[in-house]
């Protein structure tokens, strides 16, 4: 589709030429729900047509009163179309019409077809996160007709989100964009996945939008000073907040409880002493033989000093990759 309202170098235009409006739509915003300068276009419009007899607009087009034409002229019959002074609306179809709209530049290019005025008035936008529709529908059909996915479960995939969530981490770590971008929708295909599975099951069954849905009254909830009438201008205050209202919903006897006890050892240990520090507790750390004892301590300084221990022992083991690996003779 040309990227201008007009050609660059259209032929002139006279009196009588008439007007085409090529209107686009997203798939991503409900039918029916249109800009009003689309509106006013549709009803002012002396011809209304449409190359797709399945257009999702077109019942509602038909509805408010709008004729539409399947038809789907070639530029030049819509160019006569327009003799008149006539104005004619095209809905696009999803490609957005690429064989009607090089013709119409050729012609305005040819100097030698006096051109009604073109326009390309967007209907519909996209609005922030509409992208994640196509995610869903897409990951819908795979769960349907994939032999692979259609027999995912919940702990068969589990796996993935770990290792998805680590390859995240070191693009993060690499400051690699392109890789951070490309991480981030393997970690988004995991959750969307598990959630697609989870309509299915028979006795609680939840779907993407109840997952959305409970973190957004979460987010919401935990951020007073944004949403609510309490204020916060620091760090720690918003961290407050949080911690406030978190133990509120959790109902928690003890700061470790929700501590997950799977991860690795050093986030473990980390997070165990963060729990400890925020909650003011004088816990001294457990005494005893054997280099573990070493590394809970190691591990709770590094939480003191506002260092993760898992990052930084990441950190020290590719320096020392790298030494390997030149000692190797290998490039780094």
């Amino acid at each position: 589709m040309v990227n201008t309202t007009r050609p660059q170098s259209p032929a002139p235009t006279t009196p009588g030429t008439g007007r085409i409006i090529l209107l686009t739509t997203s798939h991503r915003v409900a039918p029916g729900l249109l800009s009003w300068p689309a509106w006013q276009a549709l009803r002012s419009a002396d011809r209304v047509l449409c190359a797709d007899g399945a257009h999702p607009q077109l019942p509602y087009l038909r509805e408010a009163g709008t004729a539409v034409d399947e038809a789907a002229p070639a530029a030049g019959e819509l160019v006569d179309a327009c003799a008149g002074g006539r104005t004619v609306v095209v809905v696009a179809t999803g490609e957005g019409e690429p064989d009607l709209t090089d013709g119409l530049a050729r012609l305005a290019g040819s100097g030698r077809v006096a051109m009604p005025e073109l326009e390309l008035l967007p209907a519909s936008y996209d609005l922030p996160g509409a992208r994640l529709l196509d995610l869903v529908q897409v990951m819908d059909r795979i769960r349907r007709e994939c032999p692979w996915s259609s027999r995912r479960t919940h702990e068969g995939l589990a796996k993935y989100a770990i290792e998805e969530a680590y390859e995240l981490v070191e693009a993060i770590e690499e400051g690699d964009r392109d890789e951070l971008r490309e991480e981030l929708g393997d970690v988004l295909l995991q959750v969307v996945f598990h959630a697609r599975i989870a309509e299915e099951d028979p006795d609680a069954p939840f779907s993407i939008d109840d997952v959305a849905g409970g973190i957004v009254a979460k987010l919401i909830h935990r951020h007073p000073h944004v949403f609510g009438d309490e204020t916060a201008s620091t760090p720690e205050e918003v961290k407050e907040h949080w911690l406030r209202t978190k133990a509120i919903e959790k109902r928690r006897a003890s700061v470790t409880d929700g501590v997950p006890l799977a991860q690795p050892g050093l986030a473990l240990a980390s997070k165990l002493a963060s729990r400890v520090r925020t909650a003011g507790l004088e816990v001294p750390l457990p005494q005893g033989p054997g280099i573990g004892y070493e590394l809970l301590a190691l591990a709770a300084r590094a939480e003191a000093e506002g260092t993760d221990p898992e990052a930084a022992l990441r950190a020290a083991a590719r320096v020392y990759r790298d030494a390997v690996r030149a000692a190797e003779g290998v490039d780094a």
